[in-house]
């Protein structure tokens, strides 16, 4: 009798997946629970375990393919001696494989027989916002009829308006001359990374973007941090880096000014009673933004630990869909890679991100005296739509005062 394997629960508003690499071929034994396959959605790269020990007899989705939730991905049979029938079950491949498309739903965006039923009220506002039309979202109303979630699955499948397929193929990139070309390489986008191109631009479509600038003096956090880092370190068992002190520094300032925690829902306002902080890493991936719950809950050494665990999980491929989801605000080091001033693009839907920079030694005035400190450049891009002027530099100060006075943190002042 033979295993299934199939494609898991992804997560909220994650509909389908791209097959990566598969850890094993037809004929290997496996153990339950084993690592079989990694599944790369939009947010993250997920490891598929064995529903069972066995024999790998099938391979359904090669690697590349785009597979849909609950989708059959391959087969396990029982015991290591299905290893010989491996090959037999390896040739009937072709016959399920083009059966499989037609067990599936169709894909978002793919005309079907159109409904006679007029999309719901919800449905129909979305789609105007997204400039799309009803026959290119399939309905899982009754009679076809297309509901709000169809349309939200369609925008986070990326379909786009007929009309704004024309631009493009306007915009094709000019053929390269045969000199260039044999020292190109041509390599397809990633699901991640075209995911996060697409977030970024729809950020910058959707927002009323605006950016405001500060600076802080960082003495007085280097100082405490180089006094108590190895005493920090023993007790709790991880570094004591600047993340705790600049997480702690915004949420103290989120609870001063909430509507930077906020975030805008059609034509209401959602204020959030809690700071879940996104954490921007690089990995070689992509960028990804874990996030820290209750972050206003948490001290620095509760901070800066699950920032470390998040910070490995990124690099190792190991984030699950529950630490990528429901971030409020959002916090960017581009510090760490030198930079020394930059302009941060919103997370959407949130509405504010502070974009850390590089700490340099600069001559300051202080008291009527010119003075060297190490200063750091903040950027706050926040959406106007929804935070005033006011607001944000309101905000910035806070952060700024928080840092320069980081007794402030510990007294929650």
């Amino acid at each position: 009798m033979a295993t299934e394997i199939r494609v898991p629960t992804l997560g909220e508003s994650v509909s389908e997946a791209t097959v990566g690499t598969w850890f094993k071929k037809v004929g290997d034994a496996i153990k339950a629970d084993e690592p079989l396959l990694e599944l790369e959605t939009d947010k993250v790269t997920i490891e598929v375990p064995a529903p069972a020990a066995g024999t790998l007899s099938e391979i359904v989705a090669q690697a590349g393919e785009t597979v849909g939730l609950g989708a059959l991905l391959g087969q396990i049979a029982e015991g290591a001696g299905a290893a010989a029938a491996a090959p037999a079950a390896a040739e009937k491949k072709p016959e399920p494989a083009a059966a499989a498309p037609a067990a599936q739903p169709a894909a978002v965006g793919t005309p079907q027989a159109q409904s006679s039923m007029p999309p719901a009220p919800a449905a129909a506002k979305l789609l105007a916002e997204n400039n799309l039309s009803a026959d290119q979202v399939d309905g899982s109303g009754k009679r076809g009829q297309v509901l709000k979630g169809d349309v939200l699955a369609a925008v986070a499948k990326g379909i786009s308006a007929p009309a704004a397929a024309e631009p493009a193929k306007v915009q094709a990139r000019a053929p390269a001359t045969a000199e260039d070309a044999v020292r190109e390489e041509r390599v397809k986008m990633t699901r991640l990374r075209q995911t996060i191109a697409r977030r970024l631009k729809d950020a910058q479509n959707t927002a009323a973007m605006l950016t405001t600038y500060n600076e802080v003096d960082m003495s007085a956090v280097m100082s405490l941090r180089n006094k108590y880092k190895d005493i920090f370190e023993k007790k709790h068992g991880v570094k004591l880096g600047f993340m705790g002190f600049f997480t702690k520094a915004v949420t103290h300032a989120l609870k001063e000014l909430p509507a930077v925690n906020a975030e805008i829902d059609g034509s209401d306002i959602i204020y959030k009673n809690y700071c879940h902080i996104g954490v921007a890493v690089g990995t070689d991936k992509g960028l990804v933004v874990p996030i820290v719950r209750d972050a206003d809950q948490m001290s620095i050494a509760e901070i800066e630990k699950d920032i470390g665990r998040l910070g490995k999980a990124a690099r190792d491929g190991a984030l699950s869909m529950a630490d990528m989801q429901g971030g409020t605000f959002t916090i960017s080091n581009g510090g760490v890679y030198g930079s020394l001033m930059s302009s941060p693009i919103l997370n959407a839907p949130q509405s504010g991100i502070l974009g850390m920079h590089k700490i340099q030694d600069r001559p300051v005035a202080i008291g009527g005296q010119v003075v060297i400190r190490p200063m750091m450049y903040l950027a706050l891009s926040y959406d106007h739509r929804i935070v005033d002027g006011k607001e944000a530099v309101t905000f910035l100060v806070r952060v700024k005062e928080s840092l320069e006075d980081p007794e402030r943190l510990v007294l929650d002042l």
